[in-house]
């Protein structure tokens, strides 16, 4: 029983392994586009609002922890905000509107021309998160979507502007997995890019 159980946890190491290395040349060339992007936004006095449902929430505010607060290395704060977070804005429209709403209205409320919009949607489909990205739009801000399954309607719902990162794998799971990272390498490009290179992160 207990080796069968170990080999099961081997195998999610394996596969979450495997999809990095694979993903790795696919994606880099959007998260770097993404990056310029969230560079372009922070330098000018813009800030990042980040949304996105269950574990993209999570998600969302562990992007927006280590940029006001920071990722490896001292620098200033940088400004994000997750849409994710306040329980009396999230029920209030919740109940007064739809559940849709709760991050649209947020982005008109808080966001700016000139502000990023980080949309994480595993599936591509979270009706509150393409609302979101609409919302942006109208707002002439840069979406950043990251999703999985061949990115859903978030493709359709994205412009030529924007930046789309596609985790190529069906698994909720494994796509989760691979977003994380790649918040990580943007968080380690801004600050590769605002402080310089160091030896010690290579």
């Amino acid at each position: 029983m207990v080796p069968m159980l170990e080999q099961r946890i081997e195998q999610h190491f394996i596969d979450s392994a495997d999809l990095k290395y694979q993903s790795a040349q696919t994606l880099s060339k959007p998260i770097a586009a993404a990056v310029q992007a969230v560079l372009a936004c922070v330098t000018s006095g813009g800030k990042v609002l980040a949304c996105g449902n269950g574990g993209s929430a999570a998600d969302a505010q562990h992007f927006a922890a280590e940029f006001v607060g920071r990722f490896e290395r001292e620098r200033p704060e940088l400004g994000a905000i997750a849409l994710t977070t306040d329980s009396s804005i999230l029920t209030a429209i919740a109940n007064d509107y739809d559940f849709g709403q709760i991050f649209s209205r947020q982005v008109r409320a808080l966001g700016s021309p000139g502000d990023v919009l980080l949309a994480i949607t595993t599936s591509g489909n979270s009706a509150n998160v393409l609302a979101a990205v609409a919302a942006a739009h109208a707002r002439d801000m840069v979406v950043v979507g990251l999703t999985g399954r061949g990115g859903g309607q978030m493709q359709q719902a994205l412009r030529d502007t924007d930046v789309h990162i596609c985790v190529p794998h069906q698994r909720t799971a494994r796509i989760q997995e691979v977003h994380i990272l790649a918040l990580h390498c943007l968080c380690d490009a801004v600050d590769a890019l605002l402080l310089g290179e160091r030896e010690s992160a290579l």
